[in-house]
């Protein structure tokens, strides 16, 4: 049983998983998933991030945390025992490998990482993507970023594109097609409240608990 929340930048993707599992008693793996494999690794939260000016992306603190715990998953260190960079095909396939060990668990609600691609086999999984009107996503992520609108817009622009083209160059989806999710949401018009009622009014009609 597990539930994943896809998202347009700004339309409240962290918020309404957390909602989500509150209500279900779940937990949820939302930017935590970093964190949860440094945990399982043994390794201090301090030494997944780069003591860098610039915060890591995703795939790079991913990266640099199972490069300690799972060798296995890397090519051979370089002499001086150095870790090669990865390509962006290895760090999808890590992801890929984390995301399923997750899912395995249950009782999960996750956010993000291509989920619904990676876990569209499994049958108890209920699929969401949350959508929102532009001029709404805007203003969400200029206040929570404390930007004006228009470095809002950029940010929004950048990285709804980026999402678009990951799904599409390693999955051959379309992140905007509706079939690929069981439920489209919009959280500009139902909020927050009226999306986290919805998606854990499904949940509890298949049984979940």
């Amino acid at each position: 049983m597990l539930i994943t929340i896809s998202r347009q930048y700004g339309a409240g993707g962290s918020e309404v998983a957390r909602r989500v599992a509150a209500a279900l008693g779940w937990r949820v793996v939302d930017n935590e998933l970093v964190e949860e494999v440094a945990a399982r690794a043994g390794l201090p939260r301090e030494d997944v991030a780069e003591r860098e000016e610039r915060v890591p992306s995703f795939a790079e603190r991913l990266a640099r945390t199972l490069a300690a715990s799972s060798p296995e998953l890397f090519a051979a260190p370089a002499p001086g025992g150095t870790i090669p960079k990865l390509q962006e095909d290895d760090l999808v396939r890590i992801t890929e490998t984390v995301v399923e060990e997750v899912a395995a668990k249950g009782r999960v609600v996750l956010v993000g990482r291509a989920a619904p691609a990676v876990l569209a086999r499994e049958d108890n999984s209920l699929h969401v993507k949350l959508v929102a009107p532009r001029s709404y996503r805007i203003q969400a992520a200029a206040e929570r970023l404390g930007v004006d609108p228009q470095k809002a817009a950029e940010i929004l622009d950048e990285t709804d594109a980026m999402r678009e083209r990951y799904l599409r160059q390693f999955y051959r989806r379309n992140w905007n097609d509706p079939v690929n999710y069981h439920m489209v949401l919009n959280t500009g018009v139902l909020g927050h409240e009226g999306v986290t009622e919805i998606i854990v009014g499904e949940a509890r009609r298949r049984g979940w608990r």
